[in-house]
């Protein structure tokens, strides 16, 4: 087995060419259709800078009353998610102080039962030209592909969670 390394790091990825740590732009989540485009996450994803991120639950904004109602999402099974995520580390050339950030991965979850009723809609798209987003949740068998495989090995594990694992409901209601 790999070696596993827990680490505590800054949401938000600080990318390699960034001046300081404190980065200008977003780089909470990074959209996986996206990754080799964008510069603050190519490196990482080339380089095999995969992680996961623990999790009991998340919360997504749901906009389907017209307001905003957050909604928390567990595992049926009551164990912690595992979120696909990406990290790097960051030395402030100043200081030498080191700066470890990660982000979390999205897809695509527009045919998603449950994850596409997530999100405000943009107003500049109709109904079936949404791009509603999830996380990716990994599963227990395989985090050590994705920590150690290729790009290229890895990319099927790349989808929202299945309806099978997950439940969601209004942040306010207790899940069962």
């Amino acid at each position: 087995m790999p070696l596993r390394e827990c680490v505590i790091g800054q949401w938000g990825l600080i990318p390699s060419f960034a001046k300081e740590a404190k980065v200008a732009f977003s780089t909470f989540n990074a959209r996986f259709e996206e990754l080799t485009d964008k510069a603050s996450y190519r490196v990482p994803w080339l380089r095999g800078q995969r992680c996961i991120i623990p999790a009991w639950s998340f919360d997504e904004p749901n906009w389907e009353t017209g307001r905003n109602v957050w909604w928390r999402f567990t595992r049926k099974d009551e164990a912690p998610w595992s979120l696909a995520g990406l990290w790097n580390t960051w030395i402030d050339r100043a200081t030498g102080e080191i700066h470890e950030s990660y982000t979390m991965l999205t897809v695509n979850a527009d045919s998603h039962p449950l994850m596409r009723r997530m999100h405000k809609p943009d107003p500049k798209y109709g109904p079936d030209e949404q791009d509603k987003r999830s996380v990716v949740a990994i599963e227990s068998a395989d985090i050590d592909r994705w920590l150690t495989g290729t790009p290229e090995d890895v990319r099927s594990l790349v989808a929202p969670p299945s309806m099978d694992v997950i439940e969601g409901a209004p942040a306010t209601k207790k899940l069962a």
